[in-house]
């Protein structure tokens, strides 16, 4: 059989599942909130300054940020997932996240003393953010994975990777809400590498059990 034939036959298995591959996305996505959430509320939950904190730029920055991640990645999966699907544009977008934490940091950069950039770079809740932002998004990892089997990728390395960005998106913005850390500085660093691990490590599931 050619390439081209078998990726037609992928695309016709795929869009002939029991549920349509795209409600069944949007269905993952909520299983994995609903995952994300209970971790959150029964490990951490949010800090208890949040309303006030919710009149500050710098915190309401966060979710743009992870927001915007877990859009994109969301697209970019979707049609990963589907043999034969356009991802040229859900490819491009997956720059605005990266951009925009690029953007606010030069802005704090100019507006921070430089004296107060290490500390700001550093922040207290370092090693909590590594550390509840991999368990928070675990279970929504496992949620996307399956999603991948259920239809037919066929870059899986790239899809499970996706999968993790996706699961470290969602993940972050639960964080968000409990960290205490607002600066971009620490954003782009800390919050990077925690998601960085579940790419990573869906990266590994996508190699392993989603590749056909």
């Amino acid at each position: 059989m050619r390439t081209e034939d078998l990726i037609k036959a992928l695309d016709a298995d795929a869009r002939d599942k029991a549920m349509p591959l795209g409600k069944a996305w949007w269905l993952a996505v909520g299983v994995a909130v609903v995952i994300a959430a209970a971790v959150f509320f029964a490990t951490i939950g949010p800090r208890p300054d949040i309303m006030p904190a919710m009149h500050t730029m710098r915190f309401m920055s966060k979710f743009v940020f992870t927001l915007v991640l877990a859009a994109s990645a969301f697209a970019l999966i979707r049609a990963l997932s589907m043999p034969g699907a356009s991802t040229g544009r859900a490819m491009a977008w997956m720059i605005a996240a990266p951009l925009l934490v690029v953007l606010a940091v030069v802005l704090e950069l100019f507006v921070v003393p430089e004296a107060d950039w290490g500390k700001r770079l550093i922040g207290s809740n370092m090693m909590i953010c590594m550390s509840f932002i991999p368990l928070i998004g675990i279970g929504p990892l496992a949620i996307f994975l399956g999603m991948l089997r259920y239809g037919a990728p066929t870059r899986p390395v790239l899809a499970g990777a996706v999968a993790g960005l996706l699961a470290g998106g969602l993940a972050a913005t639960f964080y968000a809400a409990h960290c205490f850390d607002d600066s971009p500085l620490f954003v782009a660093t800390w919050y990077t590498i925690a998601i960085a691990f579940l790419t990573l490590l869906g990266a590994i599931g996508g190699r392993l059990f989603v590749r056909w």
